[in-house]
């Protein structure tokens, strides 16, 4: 199933969830081979997901998804028809910061963290797109960013913001830097998809393509298909994990004291929502998010300040009323 995922060009972490899923659905129905099973089982598991387990509809549907790449991909075997109980997809509002909380996570993060988060505030990207950036992405000229194969495989470009372009050119030095130590100690590879890595052979030494916020140390391949020091296959400098930005996110947020649930992806919310109050147009920001519907980028607008913030509460009016009619009439119980 594997092999099939990377011929088909899924990424690792959607090839991973599908392969739980699938032990998952195996495991459900007492471990039946998937050959004797059908529409009616799946049906089975998927209404458990969302009767009994509750799941969010998104995750019900990658769950279908996984199970569906086991039969028509793998198995080779069309289904018909599958009538289960759907979960129901909640409508919620995205979490946004306000310009000073956005400033108050900031200053609880320090080096790195901080250079990446405010990368995140400043350009709308996800975590893992900018985890993922390698040095021939920065392009100083023209002031931009270019996003590799983000989320549904596109490209994308983003504005590099003023204020972080100084520590990024002291994060390429340190990383030329490292990868020359690796060069002279036998090291200096990257990993790059299978298709770059077939059309440029020599590419994964070359500076321009090592990850920009580089780990601090060697390891194999992403998916270990490369070898590790063990088996005698080379080892590599990969991406930082981004589990490392979310934790000292997490404690920064429990620093400032914030109430809001406040993660990296935040960030992203929050570029979007201060670029709309900033009266940047709506398909200017959906370009910039990379959406393909301009309804998804639209949910923002739901948290501008004309929406429920512009709106003052009958409730302020009546207390208005009862403090002027006292300065003018005066209040016995004030004066008293």
């Amino acid at each position: 199933m594997a092999s099939k995922s990377w011929v088909l060009h899924y990424s690792i972490r959607t090839e991973e969830a599908y392969v739980d899923w699938v032990k998952r659905f195996i495991l459900f129905h007492n471990k039946w081979h998937p050959r004797e099973m059908g529409s009616a089982e799946i049906a089975a598991f998927l209404t458990h997901l969302a009767v009994e387990k509750r799941v969010a509809a998104s995750t019900q549907n990658q769950a279908f998804s996984a199970i569906l790449f086991l039969y028509q991909q793998v198995l080779e075997i069309e289904l018909p028809a599958v009538n289960a109980v759907r979960a129901k997809r909640p409508e919620r509002l995205p979490v946004v910061m306000s310009i000073d909380e956005v400033r108050q996570v900031l200053e609880g993060l320090d080096g790195t963290d901080r250079l990446m988060a405010e990368m995140l505030y400043g350009t709308g990207m996800r975590i893992l797109e900018c985890c993922r950036l390698r040095l021939k992405d920065i392009d100083f000229a023209r002031r931009q960013i270019v996003v590799r194969e983000g989320k549904g495989e596109k490209d994308g470009v983003v504005p590099l913001p003023d204020r972080v372009m100084e520590r990024l050119v002291e994060q390429i030095k340190r990383v030329t830097v490292l990868h020359e130590k690796d060069l002279r100690a036998g090291h200096g590879q990257v990993w790059l998809p299978d298709a770059l890595q077939e059309k440029y052979p020599n590419a994964d030494r070359e500076l321009r393509w090592q990850y920009l916020f580089a780990s601090s140390r060697l390891s194999s391949g992403p998916r270990g298909e490369q070898g590790d020091a063990a088996s005698g296959g080379p080892l590599m400098r990969h991406h930082r994990h981004e589990n490392l930005l979310q934790k000292r996110v997490k404690a920064a947020v429990t620093a400032a004291r914030l109430t809001k649930k406040v993660s990296c992806h935040t960030f992203r919310h929050s570029f979007a929502t201060h670029l709309l109050e900033a009266g940047h147009d709506i398909r200017t920001v959906q370009e910039l998010l990379g959406h393909a519907d301009v309804s998804t980028t639209m949910i923002h607008t739901h948290v501008l300040q004309r929406g429920a913030g512009g709106v003052r509460s009958p409730l302020d009016r009546l207390q208005g009323v009862v403090v002027v009619v006292a300065l003018i009439f005066g209040n016995p119980a004030m004066s008293g």
